[in-house]
């Protein structure tokens, strides 16, 4: 150490600084460049009883090339006659990707028995997905809502059997945070389950009402790895209506409330932002309207 002169010093230290320096501008241009896809969840429009085929339809001619789709609805479609490979067609037909499906198996429950039929279900509907060409679906707690005390390390063993699951079939399950629930209703115990599960498929399913709602800290988002969330549910909401009293109904447009959108974003920067609704008002209104004024108000944001 005697012998590196005071000079050799300095500019190794000048070195230092030009590459921290570097590193930073590369992360404030990526941040800048930061282009989600945006789509649509189907809850949004739901309340006009439209139809699968037609709900795809309206995404589409509101400019949507991205959307969710809800497993009921897909269902329902099936059963009137229609068929897999039409649906497929059909979105592939309008340029739209279905970047997730919304479903509701009860696989994370105590009882073995229902734990159990809600595997089955899960494979019965990861099978659709994967002809549908849908990447992902959602993992919320179903079941496991109302009464507190579920044990997390248990939630991260059964969340890791349908990771496993999900990899043989090429759907990946993400694990969904409700704010309502007594169980995983913060972003504390998804990361903790999710991360506890031990997969490389691991990832975690947010939403701006549901992190208000569950009252976990926007200021802790960073601790949320930068590849953990894929797909994001974006929405608003009015602090006047406390987080216990608000409700699903009480989502408005992305932008019209007071929720910190723009600093949730800048953290999380998830490749899929997803309008997810479920507003009464809205479903008295034409659909294609309500569709097109979410994509308006969603690139709003991103400006």
């Amino acid at each position: 150490m005697s012998q590196l002169s005071r000079r050799t010093l300095l500019k190794a230290s000048g070195i230092a600084a030009g590459m921290s320096s570097l590193t930073l501008d590369s992360t404030v241009v990526a941040k800048k460049s930061y282009k989600p896809e945006l789509s649509l969840n189907m809850s949004t429009i739901m309340g006009q009883k439209l139809g699968y085929i037609k709900e795809i339809e309206i995404a589409a001619a509101a400019g949507f090339r991205s959307c969710e789709i809800w497993m009921p609805t897909l269902e329902a479609y099936l059963k009137t006659g229609g068929t897999l490979k039409d649906a497929r067609n059909r979105a592939d037909d309008l340029g739209m990707k279905i970047q997730n499906c919304i479903g509701f198996a009860q696989w994370i429950v105590d009882d073995e028995k229902v734990r159990a039929q809600g595997l089955e279900q899960m494979k019965r509907e990861m099978d659709m997905l994967a002809q549908l060409g849908c990447p992902r679906t959602a993992a919320p707690p179903m079941g496991a809502t109302k009464e507190a005390g579920l044990d997390l390390h248990k939630a991260a063993e059964r969340y890791r059997v349908i990771l496993e699951l999900g990899a043989q079939m090429g759907v990946k399950p993400i694990l969904e945070m409700w704010g309502h629930s007594k169980n995983l209703s913060k972003v504390s115990e998804v990361l903790f389950v999710a991360a506890e599960a031990g997969h490389p498929d691991a990832r975690l399913l947010l939403d701006v009402f549901h992190i208000y709602k569950g009252e976990s800290s926007v200021d802790a988002l960073h601790v949320v790895g930068p590849d953990a969330v894929e797909v994001f549910h974006v929405n608003d909401y009015v602090k006047s209506i406390a987080p216990g009293q608000i409700t699903d109904g009480d989502r408005i447009y992305a932008g019209d409330g007071e929720a910190p959108i723009a600093q949730i974003l800048k953290t999380l920067q998830p490749e899929v932002i997803s309008l997810e609704l479920f507003n009464k008002t809205l479903y008295t209104q034409d659909p294609l309207i309500v569709a097109k004024n979410g994509l308006a108000k969603m690139q709003r944001i991103l400006l």
